[in-house]
């Protein structure tokens, strides 16, 4: 580790510092500091990052034990991020018995004295895997991938592409699969790649994606103007090396597959140091824009979160420009630790896609990949994909670059033909993008979904109403119709990256990102501040969880320390205890774990639901609350809210799940009922007005194929 240090250290000596066709005109500006710098995180040396890992690997087994793990689960230290008073969140991978467990990470939470006080997870508790024995074959795994692949055309297994068997744990019962990649025909060109999850008993598929996060469409690449670039001397001449942040090399990728983007690859080099000529009649233009974005983007993560670099090590990514032929996309690939920006095509007419924004969203990904590392399909896919905008949009505005000012419209320098590719504060303006929350929001494509990420963010940060931001027209529309003031851009970004490296795993969706954002804010900015309000009115305005309470102005004030996860709003009138789960298990008696605020499930509203049966096997359940007193007068009724989502076909009731009132069955759901979202529910209890009675749910699953019961917002009156 010492070597290491010291080379870095005379690396960096012999860093030259260059310019791009003539010496920047432009000052950078330093983004404003927060309330609470680096969102509460020290900042941490190579070294002392490398400690509190090594650290976290030794108590990993006591911590495992503590956790109730089984004794075929490893913890897999993966990164730590200390708080100014010496509290650690140390995230987790998970093996069992030595297989990655896709959806198996895990943040531990432990105070300065080292305690650990909670834990979050992406699939709750102890794996349970029926075997690690695969019935199918990898090559029979890859046939399975190539035929159910939906991403690309002409799906095909190349040398490039694998077949790893996994444990899946992302549903509620793991199972063992396999996670193969094929190449094809897709948005990203024509070697396209998609991973594609199978069952490795049944050869069910149980999840699709493209393998790179992606932006993609047009672009007229070299646009940052005339600024300054960090490169370096060795030898007779001067290389795209930016020593002072990581040692990020840009390459000319001489136009090899977006698969193997280094196939071809050569170092941008000559005798003076002056780059490129403000057009694409130079290959150096493009490379100057790459290497002007990646360097403003680690500063804007250095002296904002005192993060170094994409995993908070000090090392940089090497990035590829002039990446395949006619390729409208730029990506990140985690598998290369890489960046790879294509040239755009005759629809752009060829120019390349290292816009600042786009440099920004990209290295983002990465950022994402080395922490919550959100699977990149359904809602957390969109979480995945809002994160890149919002910190792309921020390094925008962190690098004032005059002739890209900071906006909140994403690749507004990409010559689409509406002038962007997405806006945050008006996300359906593109008529695809989702700017409030519904169920779907898991079933289209990531970059629309994100759109709900992006909505609430801008809402935080700028409040509702018309503005100019950056020379365009902005307008920040809820969906509820409310009015209100944002908190500012710096303290959003504050609160989202804080949730994203401490409360967010692979499997968050939207529900749970509410649930993280609101600890982030109480963290940062205390429990009642006007943040943390401001937040909440922001998820209820794009239609996710309704607002807090008003503190009434209250100062800001940072916590010593994280607080519990913020719980819901009483519901008067309710002769229920806890019917909308939001106290957990408070009120109820269960068979199981069934109450839960698991981000692999939507509640119909708030953190927490009641998830009952969906094991594939026979299995039955109950949850139940006693002593229930029925309204005298009036006309009572039960209502709930119910979501069935099933494997089984036709309209036999295989799996089911009865309402009960004292012992007798009320009404009865089952797989015949499945659909889309939740649907309210209505038992009549007229017959029990003014008596007291014991109700149960009452679940019963078949031994074959699953159902799902997710119930919510229970109440008697």
């Amino acid at each position: 580790m010492n070597r290491k240090t010291a080379l870095a250290a005379a690396v960096a000596a012999a860093l030259t510092l260059g310019t791009a066709a003539l010496a920047t005109s432009q000052n950078v500006a330093q983004a404003s500091a927060a309330a609470q710098p680096g969102a509460g995180f020290q900042a941490m040396s190579t070294i002392g990052r490398q400690a509190a890992l090594d650290q976290a690997g030794k108590e990993a087994a006591e911590t495992a034990k503590a956790l109730g793990l089984g004794p075929d689960e490893r913890l897999v230290a993966k990164d730590v991020l200390v708080e100014n008073d010496g509290a650690r969140h140390v995230r987790y991978d998970r093996t069992y018995r030595g297989l990655p467990v896709v959806g198996g990470d895990l943040v531990v939470h432990r105070a300065k004295n080292g305690k650990l006080t909670s834990t979050t997870w992406a699939h709750d508790g102890a794996l349970k895997v029926a075997g690690a024995t695969p019935k199918l074959s990898t090559q029979d795994a890859s046939k399975a991938a190539e035929r159910s692949a939906k991403h690309v055309k002409q799906a095909r297994t190349t040398n490039l592409d694998s077949s790893q068997l996994v444990v899946w744990a992302v549903g509620k019962v793991p199972v063992l699969a396999y996670r193969s990649t094929v190449t094809g025909a897709g948005e990203a060109g024509a070697n396209t790649r998609e991973a594609v999850l199978v069952d490795a008993a049944s050869g069910a598929v149980l999840d699709q994606y493209e393998v790179n996060p992606e932006i993609s469409g047009t672009g007229n690449g070299v646009n940052v103007g005339q600024v300054t670039l960090e490169t370096s001397q060795g030898g007779s001449g001067y290389t795209l090396t930016d020593a002072l942040h990581g040692s990020t090399v840009v390459y000319d990728s001489y136009n090899s597959p977006q698969s193997n983007p280094a196939q071809n690859a050569r170092t941008f080099s000559k005798s003076t140091n002056s780059w490129g000529n403000g057009s694409t009649s130079s290959r150096e233009s493009a490379a100057v824009d790459a290497s002007y974005g990646l360097g403003k983007t680690w500063d804007y993560y250095k002296n904002t979160f005192n993060r170094s670099g994409i995993r908070n090590d000090g090392r940089g990514a090497p990035a590829y420009v002039h990446v395949d032929n006619q390729l409208l996309n730029a990506f990140y690939d985690d598998s290369c630790f890489c960046m790879s920006f294509g040239d755009g095509s005759s629809q752009n007419g060829n120019t390349p896609l290292t816009a600042l924004d786009v440099s920004g969203h990209e290295m983002s990904h990465g950022v994402t990949a080395a922490t919550a590392n959100l699977n990149y399909s359904g809602e957390s896919g969109g979480l995945n994909e809002a994160t890149s905008d919002i910190f792309g949009t921020m390094v925008e505005f962190y690098a004032n670059n005059t002739t890209d000012p900071g906006d909140y419209y994403i690749g507004e320098k990409l010559h689409m033909g509406n002038g962007y590719l997405r806006r945050m504060d008006n996300p359906a303006a593109d008529g695809n993008s989702l700017s409030c929350y519904s169920s779907r929001a898991g079933q289209v494509d990531v970059h629309y979904s994100s759109g709900i990420g992006n909505h609430f963010f801008y809402l935080t940060a700028e409040g509702t109403g018309a503005k100019t931001i950056g020379g365009l027209p902005h307008n920040g529309t809820p969906c509820n119709g409310d009015t209100f003031s944002g908190i500012g851009k710096d303290k959003a970004a504050a609160i989202w990256y804080r949730a994203l490296s401490t409360y967010m795993t692979s499997t968050t969706n939207y529900s749970s990102a509410r649930t993280a954002t609101l600890q982030a804010a109480a963290d940062l900015y205390g429990a009642n501040s006007q943040e943390r309000y401001i937040v909440s009115k922001a998820w209820a305005a794009v239609s996710l969880g309704t607002a807090l309470p008003d503190p009434g102005g209250s100062t800001s004030s940072p916590s010593p320390s994280p607080s519990g996860s913020p719980t819901g709003n009483p519901n008067p009138g309710n002769a229920l205890t806890n019917g909308d789960f939001e106290q957990g298990a408070t009120g109820w008696t269960q068979s199981a774990n069934d109450i839960t605020n698991s981000n692999q499930q939507t509640p119909h509203g708030g953190s927490w639901y009641a998830w009952m049966m969906g094991y594939g096997s026979a299995a039955t359940e109950t949850l139940s609350q006693n002593n229930i007193a029925v309204p005298a007068t009036g006309s009572p009724k039960l209502t709930f809210w119910l979501k069935v989502t099933t494997q089984e076909t036709g309209s036999t009731a295989y799996d089911t799940l009865k309402v009960n009132l004292n012992g007798t069955t009320v009404a009865t759901y089952s797989n015949a009922n499945a659909g889309a979202g939740y649907v309210q529910k209505t038992v009549d209890l007229s017959a029990y007005r003014g008596q007291t009675v014991n109700l149960q749910f009452a679940g019963q699953e078949d031994a074959y194929l699953s159902t799902l019961f997710l119930i919510d917002d229970v109440s008697v009156g």
